[in-house]
């Protein structure tokens, strides 16, 4: 993630890091061959190229193959990456890039979601999504303690493992047309929910990192902390739904006006990285999170459907640059050296959260299809379990095998979440025959 100065970094900013990928000795790092010769540093072209071009190949084999695209991207990621023979892409511009891929998706997510749809589905959101995470968490944490983990590593590995990925979910629900109805709404909002839960965890992990058996740079204590990040979200918040939207509508109208197609695409850009860049520095608060509200406010823009199609292709090459730099973080050795482990993680997330998941929906009273589907959705993990797993590791809370678990967990989970999705619609029309017979 990147890093303001230290004379504005905030106190969240500066302990939620990026998703970090394993690098090779530098020299592994440079690519061989001609593109030596150059004068200047190509790290981001050839990264991006490798990246795009491997996701072009690997995305082709898969949908020949009748599998996810999203497995293919993966897959390239794994190519490119340190565990493997080969090129290795640039693991600090890979991160970088998978940042911004974050951020565009979900200001795609805010563009999609209004603040009356938030409220609207807030009944079920809200303590679904505390009581969903309490469980997962639970579930991973024994599993840790089997396994003969210290505390610390037990709690942050069941964490890890209780947020699905709104990036992950935003892209199935578009590909399958249901962002705009009301189960999609109600997975959107579960997940929003599971972020600010994260985000409340990243800041007080490091404070409780000593008692947990880790070590801490806090200062603060914890209820000082816990405060002030209240606080700073809370004023942010508000900054956007007062501020902002009066400001993002008015500047859209402004840049209409000139008729300037370039100004309205670098508007609506600077409106999804810049606010998200500047509400993790002045904040606190995710990038995603930023961006996120960013979305949302000018989601009330009578520009918003042009500001949504002038972005897609950029959220589409970014999002699959993300995919990519999740493959480059996978250890393929961790199938050999812990294989029932990794059973074991992949059963948590995509059958004890989603068993969860679906109990919890079910006791709301909501119908049966609502519930298979919220449990489909959140039989995944993504961006936000290796933001977490990498902050365990640097507290010294979470070994190294638990970050290559999550990883792992992560790739098969989202490799095979369609077909989570495809056995929902089969259980759905199962349950109408019987229904249309007695009719």
């Amino acid at each position: 993630m990147v890093q303001a100065p230290a004379s504005i970094r905030s106190p969240v900013s500066s302990v939620v890091p990026a998703p970090a990928i394993p690098s090779k000795p530098s020299s592994d790092l440079e690519p061989k061959g001609p593109i030596l010769a150059m004068p200047h540093d190509v790290a981001l072209i050839a990264t991006m190229a490798a990246g795009l071009a491997g996701a072009f190949l690997c995305g082709m084999l898969a949908l020949r193959l009748k599998l996810p695209q999203i497995l293919g991207y993966l897959a390239a990621g794994v190519v490119v990456g340190p565990f493997t023979p080969g090129y290795v892409a640039d693991p600090r511009v890979a991160t970088q890039l998978a940042e911004i891929g974050v951020m565009l998706m979900m200001f795609g997510v805010g563009m999609h979601f209004s603040l009356q749809s938030l409220l609207a589905v807030r009944a079920i959101a809200v303590p679904g999504a505390i009581l969903q995470i309490a469980v997962a968490t639970t579930l991973g944490a024994v599993a840790a303690w089997f396994w003969g983990w210290p505390l610390g590593a037990d709690l942050v590995f069941g964490l890890a493992l209780s947020v699905a990925s709104t990036v992950v979910l935003l892209r199935t629900l578009e590909e399958r047309g249901k962002v705009d109805t009301p189960d999609g709404q109600i997975a959107v909002g579960w997940l929003l929910v599971e972020d600010l839960v994260t985000v409340l965890v990243l800041v007080l992990l490091p404070a409780l990192a000593p008692s947990l058996g880790g070590r801490s740079e806090a200062q603060a204590g914890l209820l000082v902390i816990l405060g002030w990040t209240l606080v700073k979200v809370g004023a942010f918040i508000a900054m956007m739904l007062v501020v902002g939207a009066r400001v993002l509508p008015w500047l859209l109208d402004r840049v209409v006006a000139t008729g300037s197609r370039e100004l309205f695409t670098l508007a609506v850009v600077i409106s999804a990285i810049g606010i998200a860049f500047g509400a993790a520095v002045l904040f606190g608060v995710s990038f995603a999170l930023g961006a996120f509200f960013a979305g949302m406010v000018i989601n009330l823009s009578t520009h918003s459907e042009r500001a949504a199609l002038e972005m897609q292709p950029l959220q589409d090459v970014f999002t699959v640059l993300f995919f990519v730099a999740v493959g480059m973080l996978f250890d393929p050795l961790i199938l050999v050296e812990r294989p029932l482990h990794l059973l074991v993680t992949i059963a948590i997330i995509m059958g004890g959260k989603s068993l969860a998941a679906f109990l919890i929906v079910s006791a709301f009273r909501r119908p049966l299809h609502t519930a298979i589907r919220i449990a489909a959705a959140l039989a995944q993990i993504g961006e936000f379990s290796f933001i977490l797993a990498t902050l365990g590791l640097g507290l010294g809370l979470l070994p190294s095998e638990g970050q290559s678990l999550i990883v792992a967990g992560a790739i098969f989970s989202i490799t095979l979440n369609p077909l989570a999705f495809r056995l929902a619609d089969a259980v759905q029309n199962r349950s109408r025959e019987p229904r249309q017979a007695s009719e």
